[in-house]
């Protein structure tokens, strides 16, 4: 990364996207940006695993933190990048390359911030809560995000998205006998037994929930399902994979009761959970950015690490160039006058005049 891609966000979106950093392969982009950061002379740098975190140390009385993740997704035929016209296609590029390019920009270019500035970008977000790299920084070096107010450059299409849905993943079991299949009958069968549990989740009707005045929709999905033992066999078990989005009206412990309350009669165990977090634009910290960031909100439909930050007291909202509503996709793709009008918003708000 030479400096005048780092003193370009859209170069730097680019080049940061062409580094492929699937889920726990990321020794490669967090080298690189490692290898940037350390020719920044007024910060300095620590490297956790494949986490890094970039400080500046003015005495400013004030600590602002921005964050990235640095993995994405599987590679699904949109790896690397093209770009056409006005519009750069590619894995990544909205979820969220083009987010945690403006944080390294920030750092690379913003020399006289009107406060202190950390930086965190991370691997492991796009997988289960234990391996996220900002969670198992809060646990092994939480003084490293120490922060008045973070802002997570996670897609948002450039308006503050606050607070965020908790996201908990449950496996619903059935249990059967095995038997001959020419002989089903002295068998049962626990994939036929999955039917109910299909029928609940068809039938599932998701709340829609007014909280601090930002609208979060809940969610109740199969996403995985599997059994069986051969093709002459009927399977002895069979079991579905449920993955709960809840508002943050609720907690983790509401939420886990609720998802048992639907599979009533069914073994429910829970595999992966990460709490919600209220919008929280009642703080002065955050309602000082929405300002600054053009004054709209809304609730953000999707888990981030912004519920991380709360649990350290840190307020913290949702704020990127991507469309969240490219996340994950095969045509993922980023707009790249949105990325220039989001670096400079977030260039005015941190740049001392």
């Amino acid at each position: 990364m030479s400096e005048a891609v780092l003193a370009d966000p859209v170069a730097l979106t680019r080049a940061l996207c062409d580094i492929p950093s699937v889920s726990r392969d990321e020794a490669a982009i967090c080298d690189a940006v490692e290898e940037a950061l350390k020719r920044l002379g007024h910060l300095t740098v620590e490297r956790v695993g494949n986490t890094l975190v970039a400080r500046t140390d003015l005495g400013l009385g004030r600590r602002v933190m921005l964050a990235g993740h640095l993995d994405t997704v599987p590679v699904n035929d949109n790896f690397p990048t093209r770009t056409e016209g006005d519009v750069m296609w590619g894995l990544g590029t909205s979820d969220m390359k083009s987010g945690t390019a403006l944080a390294l920009w920030i750092a690379a270019t913003v020399e006289r911030p009107k406060f202190d500035l950390s930086f965190a970008f991370y691997d492991c977000e796009e997988i289960e809560a234990d391996a996220n790299g900002l969670n198992r920084l809060s646990k092994s070096r939480p003084e490293l995000l120490a922060a008045d107010f973070a802002i997570l450059l996670e897609p948002t299409y450039g308006l503050v998205e606050a607070g965020c849905q908790g996201t908990m993943r449950v496996r619903v079991t059935t249990r059967g006998k095995r038997a001959h299949s020419a002989r089903s009958w002295k068998g049962e069968n626990a994939i036929h037994r999955l039917a109910p549990v299909l029928e609940r989740l068809n039938a599932y009707e998701a709340r829609e929930v007014e909280v601090d005045g930002c609208t979060y929709r809940e969610g109740l999905n199969a996403v995985y399902i599997g059994g069986g033992v051969a093709g002459n066999v009927i399977p002895d078990e069979g079991w579905v994979d449920v993955n709960f989005r809840f508002a943050p009206d609720r907690d983790e412990a509401a939420a886990e009761a609720h998802v048992r309350e639907v599979f009533s009669g069914f073994d429910v165990e829970v595999s992966d959970t990460a709490p919600s977090c209220r919008p929280g634009l009642d703080r002065p910290e955050a309602a000082e950015f929405v300002a600054a960031a053009g004054g709209e909100f809304r609730a953000k439909l999707g888990w981030t690490d912004v519920a991380r930050f709360a649990t350290l007291g840190i307020p913290a909202v949702n704020f990127g160039p991507g469309d969240p509503n490219l996340a994950h996709k095969q045509d993922e793709r980023v707009e790249i006058p949105r990325i220039r009008e989001c670096a400079a918003a977030l260039r005015a708000y941190v740049e001392a005049t």
